[in-house]
């Protein structure tokens, strides 16, 4: 009996699949952008207010900003980069490469931020629907967490806002423990977050070279730092779950590929502590499972998955015997949404328009990357460990879990910042594109975001 091995695909195939993945991306965006318009019909995006102007399948509006100092700061920023990221990801001596995807990072966050002014750093955090003002308000924690599920039902005189009761209470805990040091106005939350948003990047590193595929962390790592998303991570709570996600996959990788027993199991039961926490911090990062399982695979390890479970449930026990169980807030979250605009946005518009949302999010390298993946997908069930494989598993693991909150109804609109914590791992994707196409795509990635800072009010 012959045994039919698979072949990664050709160069002349590879280049075909990613024109294709970015002309579908591309149709999609415009699709979802013009349609609304054409036809007139309202996707709910957000409350039309006057003089704001909608631009579905985002949250925000139309903001033509003028051209001043800080857009041409925020080009010669993307430009340098552009310039110089990726012969430093080639070349330079790991540690230092850490240090300089979260350096970079950061100052890519913070020039684009800075478009807005100090407001694009602030004006997010006095929100009324946001965490900050609640937090302040805190001053018992433990009955806080008591009552937390009875507060989040709509309309009555102590609800919470709408980002708190659209979350765990870890989310406001969060805030709460920045008021508590001292970090109580809306620029110093808002830089305190973008801060540690900027920790995602190596975090998403340490995981890969953990995993065998430093090769595929240096390729990957321009396209990481410099995507479109950073908009969206600047000052958004959800760039926080993103990192702290990211470092929990990153020691589940370390867990997995531990040399001694003991290393094993600390790693393993840091990373389910560190993942539990994240799903108290959004109960949609419940879906970062498929990547979780994506890491094991990638390593075939499952030793970690036991002690890991474990102490994601010490989490859970702690919020617990706090008075807050996860499962008991369904009932009363699922009403919330649909009371609100969520139930008046349409499943016939946002279950594509959502993808179109994460496309503008992640970048238009998106749709490119994941139809150079899914020609590998065969060959990387049955070929040997290597970084290819590491890429197609780890963003097609992520794709799989976006397309499972879509299709559940729970996720319309708001997505670009919901799904902040899979975009790295999807665009682990851009690594597979041909060689050829890495400057070109990363160009097209950094004008993608210098373009949607300058027309796009994001309101993250």
């Amino acid at each position: 009996m012959s045994t039919v091995t698979a072949t990664p695909p050709s160069g002349r195939r590879l280049a075909r699949s990613a024109w294709s993945g970015a002309l579908a991306g591309v149709v999609l965006v415009v699709l979802a952008f013009w349609l609304p318009h054409l036809l007139s019909f309202d996707t709910f995006s957000r409350t039309r207010y006057p003089g704001e102007e909608p631009v579905p399948p985002l949250r925000g509006y139309l903001e033509v900003k003028s051209v001043g100092f800080a857009t041409v700061r925020v080009v010669l920023v993307g430009l340098v980069a552009w310039l110089v990221l990726p012969r430093l990801a080639s070349v330079a001596r790991w540690p230092a490469l850490l240090l300089a995807s979260y350096a970079v990072g950061l100052v890519w966050l913070l020039a684009l931020a800075h478009v807005d002014g100090s407001e694009g750093i602030s004006r997010v955090e006095d929100m009324p629907g946001e965490y900050l003002t609640t937090a302040r308000g805190i001053t018992d924690v433990p009955a806080t967490l008591d009552g937390f599920v009875g507060r989040i039902t709509y309309g009555e005189p102590d609800s919470w806002a709408t980002h708190v009761s659209g979350h765990p209470p870890g989310a406001l805990l969060f805030f709460v423990l920045l008021v508590r040091l001292g970090v109580d106005t809306s620029f110093g939350v808002g830089m305190a977050v973008t801060i540690i948003a900027a920790a995602a990047v190596p975090g998403v590193l340490v995981a890969l070279r953990a995993l065998g595929a430093e090769a595929l962390a240096r390729r990957a790592l321009p396209f990481l730092v410099l995507t479109p998303a950073a908009v969206l991570m600047a000052v958004s709570a959800d760039a926080v779950f993103l990192t702290v996600s990211a470092w929990g996959l990153a020691a589940l990788a370390l867990a997995a590929t531990a040399r001694t027993r003991r290393r094993a199991t600390a790693w393993s039961v840091l990373a389910g502590v560190v993942l539990g926490l994240g799903v108290f911090l959004s109960y949609g990062l419940l879906l970062i499972g498929p990547v979780a399982l994506a890491v094991l695979a990638s390593a075939r390890s499952w030793r970690p998955l036991p002690w890991a479970v474990g102490g994601a449930l010490v989490v859970v026990a702690g919020f617990g015997a706090l008075g807050f169980w996860w499962w008991e807030a369904y009932g009363p979250l699922r009403d919330r949404y649909l009371a609100g605009l969520g139930g008046r946005r349409p499943q016939s518009y946002w279950v594509w328009g959502n993808l179109a949302a994460l496309v503008v999010g992640a970048g238009p390298v998106l749709g490119a990357g994941l139809a150079c993946a899914l020609p590998r997908l065969r060959a990387t069930v049955t070929g040997a460990v290597d970084e290819r494989r590491t890429a197609v598993l780890l963003s097609l693991s992520a794709a799989v879990a976006v397309l499972v909150a879509d299709l559940s109804g729970m996720s319309k609109s708001e997505v670009e910042r919901i799904w902040l914590p899979w975009v790295p791992w999807l665009l682990l994707s851009a690594a597979l594109l041909p060689p050829r196409w890495h400057r070109p795509a990363l160009a097209v990635q950094v004008v993608s975001a210098i373009v949607l800072q300058q027309l796009v009010f994001t309101q993250w």
